[in-house]
């Protein structure tokens, strides 16, 4: 059974604390009959705050808390004394992960580094105490500011997969077989097409203790960017991927044509995609012999490109070189 536990979508409601009162008291003490206003300052509703992990996969942990909230400021006392702050409400996500506005779909956050946070909404000021109105016309003022209302709203949460490699190609073009040879990865795997229905990461190791990520992107049809099948939620996995390998199996009809189509499925998505560097990996070369392998390069699409077989690990360490040199251009072998 497909991996349920994948979360990449969610819609939240958010609401910053209020602030607390300011305190209008008026010092009152034996033998200190007229002691003036000595009201303190309401405290800060708390912040929503987002925080980047490293460690987290998923937007899953949200799903059961649609409702997010923080602590009201308290209010401010006598003596001067200042109400606490509205204890934070601070919730990780990981990387990758977009927030939007559900009322006007503008991006309000960004989380791309661990650790990172960015405060979502802010909480509302305290209000000053009658300490702050106290002047030589009124040195008794018996008001004081109420604090500010916190802020809230609806969010949606997108996952964008963070990887330095994101392999695309039809669906049961072997990318999760070659995910799971490359990597310690144990992605799900079978003969029929749509095997893979989540983004699966894996993390390739590679000489001198060096490593790169490789993320399995479930397979995209033709017409995907229009919406077809799960299309746009598969592509948008793949914007955040420093280099694109294009997977294609070489008993294909036509390599060439099959790329294109591919490419032009990225370029109606985000054409910015094409900006990426680009790689070819031509799959399950078990399955065709030398002469026809060298009539396949005679029409191959001008990009760095490796025959490959998962099943015989022909050619592995020659597609782990290809990938490492386009994800390192300026550091030589």
């Amino acid at each position: 059974m497909e991996n349920l536990n994948f979360v990449d979508y969610i819609r939240i409601y958010c609401r910053s604390g209020n602030g607390g009162a300011g305190s209008a008291h008026l010092r009152r003490e034996k033998f200190v009959p007229k002691g003036g206003p000595d009201g303190g300052d309401g405290g800060r509703g708390g912040h929503i705050i987002l925080r980047g992990n490293r460690n987290m996969w998923t937007l899953l942990h949200l799903r059961y808390h649609k409702h997010l909230v923080a602590g009201n400021g308290e209010p401010g006392g006598k003596q001067q004394s200042f109400g606490a702050d509205g204890e934070d409400l601070i919730f990780e996500v990981p990387l990758g992960t977009i927030v939007r506005s559900e009322k006007t779909g503008e991006i309000v956050a960004e989380i791309t580094e661990h650790q990172q946070e960015v405060i979502l909404l802010k909480g509302g000021r305290g209000g000053l105490g009658n300490t702050h109105f106290k002047t030589s016309t009124n040195q008794t003022p018996r008001y004081a500011q109420p604090g500010e209302k916190g802020q809230e709203g609806w969010f949606v949460m997108e996952l964008k997969v963070l990887a330095d490699v994101g392999l695309v190609g039809f669906p049961n073009a072997g990318k999760s077989t070659l995910l799971s040879v490359i990597s310690a990865a144990k992605p799900k795997i079978a003969d029929y097409p749509f095997t893979t229905l989540t983004p699966n990461l894996g993390m390739v190791s590679y000489r001198d203790n060096y490593s790169f990520v490789v993320a399995d992107i479930p397979g995209i049809i033709e017409g995907a960017a229009e919406g077809k099948g799960l299309g746009l939620r598969f592509l948008r996995h793949i914007e955040r991927n420093s280099a694109l390998l294009f997977v294609i199996p070489a008993d294909n009809a036509n390599i060439k044509n099959e790329y294109k189509i591919l490419l032009s499925e990225l370029e109606k998505y985000n054409p910015e995609l094409l900006d990426k560097p680009r790689m070819l990996a031509i799959t399950k070369c078990d399955l065709i012999d030398s002469e026809i392998e060298e009539e396949l390069k005679k029409d191959l699409p001008n990009i760095p490109y490796e025959f490959i077989s998962a099943v015989t690990r022909r050619n592995i360490d020659a597609l782990k070189d290809m990938i490492w040199r386009t994800l390192n251009p300026n550091i030589n072998d």
